[in-house]
């Protein structure tokens, strides 16, 4: 849930609630990490986590194809995008060393400003890096699709697993494999990943109230992840576009797409997804579709334009409401507490 949507108000009523809350910062630079971090602990005494991405491999590809540079050049002026601020036709200029350093810069800050939790997606932290973090008594989190994944963040020293099923809004966390072939739906993946692991598990994708949390520690899970359930929340950053999207859509209206940041991820479609989809061959990989489609997205939230938003919503948004995050967390654990209890 990076990009803004964890804003520290939303991080920090999470936490007070009783819950974990997260800070989504993938997509922020050290300062910005560091002014969110220091917000949050002004807002909250209690623990809270903050997530980032484990950079990708380096991929060595061609200049962008024509049919996505033709696509993005029409959506660019459809949005009345001027031309200079355009992504650019190739992807040649990204620094993959700059952004690889990026992500130790991130988690210097986790350590410095003594994060009690760090949870990661897209990959493994390298051995020195979970060392360090481990050193400082940093609780470690990582994101599994399917059994192997988890296996190996277990080798890796990851003190807690999140299985994400397939129905959970957002990137998908796969990192060993075809992202294709690791679309486990939750009600599996958790019992499937708790029985071939020592550590905790936490459920995620699909959960919206105490009913999903209920089914997911009966299957095996510590713990529950809920994203979606907060995106519309007074607290979340998200847009307002995007709060309304989430708010209007059903159980349908999402799907797995690579067309805006070249990973995998699951939101709502929308006139951007339904544009690029046809060509989703040509999508060049992320990080690189995500830098092209940077100037997009920020053109199409500052015109309040849900069409060219990413909209990243799981497959239970249905269930969304505009409240606040206290509320949410209340009813869930009220709900929860009244399935076990029907259960008996």
């Amino acid at each position: 849930m990076a990009g803004g949507v964890t804003a520290p108000a939303l991080v920090a009523a999470v936490s007070n609630a009783g819950a974990l809350g997260t800070l989504g910062a993938g997509y922020m630079s050290p300062e910005q990490m560091k002014e969110a971090i220091r917000e949050i602990k002004s807002l909250t005494d209690k623990p809270f986590a903050v997530n980032l991405f484990v950079p990708e491999a380096r991929v060595d590809i061609e200049d962008v194809r024509e049919p996505i540079q033709t696509q993005l050049a029409s959506i660019r002026r459809r949005l009345r995008i001027a031309e200079e601020q355009g992504a650019g036709g190739s992807e040649s200029g990204f620094d993959y060393d700059a952004y690889r350093q990026s992500f130790a810069e991130q988690v210097s800050v986790v350590v410095q400003a003594k994060v009690p939790v760090f949870s990661f997606t897209f990959g493994v932290p390298s051995p020195e890096m979970i060392h360090l973090l481990k050193r400082e008594g940093i609780v470690l989190i990582g994101t599994a699709t399917h059994v192997k994944e988890a296996q190996m963040l277990e080798s890796a020293g990851v003190d807690i697993i999140v299985a994400q099923g397939s129905e959970a809004g957002g990137h998908r966390g796969t990192f060993h494999g075809d992202c294709e072939d690791s679309l486990v739906g939750t009600i599996a993946l958790v019992p499937l990943i708790a029985d071939h692991v020592s550590v905790p598990v936490i459920a995620a994708g699909g959960i919206m109230d105490g009913r999903g949390m209920a089914a997911a520690m009966a299957l095996g899970a510590q713990g529950v992840q809920l994203g979606t359930a907060f995106l519309a929340c007074e607290e979340s950053g998200a847009h307002e576009a995007y709060k309304a999207a989430v708010l209007s859509c059903d159980e349908c209206s999402t799907s797995v797409t690579r067309t805006f940041s070249g990973k995998p991820a699951r939101g709502i479609v929308n006139g951007f997804i339904r544009q690029l989809q046809p060509h989703a061959e040509h999508v060049p990989p992320y990080p690189i579709m995500n830098q092209l489609t940077r100037d997009i997205r920020q053109a199409a939230a500052r015109q309040s334009n849900p069409e060219y938003l990413s909209l990243w919503a799981g497959q239970a948004a249905r269930l969304s409401r505009r409240t606040t995050a206290a509320d949410v967390v209340e009813k869930v654990v009220d709900r929860w507490q009244e399935v076990v209890q029907q259960m008996k």
